[in-house]
């Protein structure tokens, strides 16, 4: 890793941190989850950055990939317990940071399983940690709670405009004798359950992602593609900013043909079952001359 590559990532951290920040005083009991998402990604851009994803806003038993739909009327209610998700990046150069929101402060023991099991995870990687050993970490942490660590989520590399690179970095114990490495950028990402910590598709999908570029005849399906390559940069985008230049009807007739030809792929929310909560708490962190370096901290 380059200085300058480092110091973008150390970047785009900053900004996250201060995003972050501002988006836990943001978040109140009667908000639109829209209005809060549109404010964080206008903060964003406001900050020259760009987003590595759209902000996830996850409630209660979903768990990832939530964000909300053109003109969503969802609002935060007195119960929820709300993932804010986050992702920044610098020239490409990615820092990826989420925290969870106990509004009625009665699942404060869940919130805290998954923030401490990231800061245990945090505290024992150095260069040369296996990945593995995280995931057992985390596991031990999350279950000494008495909860269940969602086995099917995990954290992530990070590469310049990929925001899920290889390796996966596992929140139950694996027999995973890769290692953190010198130069590389991660996200290491706990979630907790109340239930069986294991997560399903719903059929909703409002993240999409560039896979391949193809030739098309519909107009608008061209211009998409062509958005998602040179603007987006091939990370996820949210329907609902192509609905703000495009139309609802013309965005959705455009995305079905992208997702049948290949184009594009979908990132379907994630959930567990009914009635189940999930938190879930993520820092980024960077092996840079033989330290480790936590961006969004």
């Amino acid at each position: 890793m380059e200085k300058e590559e480092f110091e973008n990532y150390i970047k785009a951290g900053k900004i996250l941190k201060t995003v972050q920040d501002n988006a836990r005083k943001k978040a109140k009991i009667g908000m639109k989850l829209l209005d809060l998402a549109e404010s964080i990604e206008k903060e964003i851009f406001d900050a020259k950055a760009g987003m590595a994803f759209p902000v996830n806003l996850s409630a209660n038993n979903l768990a990832a990939h939530y964000t909300p739909s053109f003109n969503d009327e969802t609002l935060i209610e007195e119960k929820d317990i709300l993932k804010i998700d986050i992702g920044v990046h610098v020239e490409g150069f990615i820092a990826d940071a989420s925290f969870t929101v106990d509004f009625s402060e009665e699942n404060s023991k869940l919130v805290e399983a998954t923030e401490q099991a990231l800061e245990n995870a945090l505290s024992m990687i150095k260069i040369g940690t296996q990945i593995g050993k995280i995931g057992e970490e985390i596991e031990k942490t999350i279950t000494s709670f008495g909860f269940k660590p969602i086995e099917n989520l995990s954290g992530h590399g990070l590469m310049k405009f990929i925001a899920h690179a290889s390796p996966s970095i596992p929140n139950i114990s694996k027999n995973d004798s890769r290692t953190i490495e010198e130069g590389k950028a991660y996200a290491i990402e706990p979630f907790a359950s109340t239930g069986k910590g294991r997560v399903k598709e719903a059929t909703k999908t409002e993240i999409f992602e560039f896979a391949k570029q193809i030739p098309l005849r519909n107009l608008d399906a061209r211009k998409i593609q062509a958005k998602a390559i040179e603007e987006f940069n091939g990370l996820p985008f949210a329907e609902r900013w192509l609905m703000k230049e495009f139309g609802e009807t013309k965005t959705k007739i455009a995305l079905r043909e992208l997702l049948l030809k290949g184009s594009i792929s979908g990132h379907p929310i994630l959930k567990e079952d009914k009635d189940i909560l999930v938190s879930q708490a993520e820092h980024t962190i960077i092996a840079f001359n033989e330290e480790i370096h936590i961006t969004t901290k």
